[in-house]
């Protein structure tokens, strides 16, 4: 008896609301011996304080699996678009949150 074609596909459903994604500047990562906690921020300038806007926990299977698949993915972006330039400052936006903003 053949197996279904199918066996292995997954249906995900993506509604409406998360299909249009979420924006964030900065992720911070914690991790425990159970889980990866990504915590997705947005920082704005002028804003007293910066928003946590998506919390991913993760197995640390699941974690590698994902580091995996961003490597693999920035390379083929790479390999397509060119290197991937990175700041010096680490990627942080060039603004202070709550402090003294600049007047023009």
């Amino acid at each position: 008896m053949e197996e279904p074609k199918n066996a292995n596909k997954i249906n995900i459903d993506l509604p409406e609301d998360i299909a249009e994604g979420i924006y964030s500047n900065l992720a911070i990562i914690t991790h425990s011996h159970a889980e990866f906690i990504i915590d997705f921020v947005k920082l704005m300038p002028g804003a007293p304080k910066a928003k946590v806007k998506s919390r991913i926990i993760l197995t640390p299977e699941h974690a590698k699996r994902l580091y995996k698949a961003l490597q693999d993915n920035v390379k083929k972006f790479e390999a397509i678009h060119g290197i991937i330039k990175e700041s010096k400052d680490g990627g942080l936006p060039p603004f202070s949150l709550g402090g003294p903003t600049a007047q023009a």
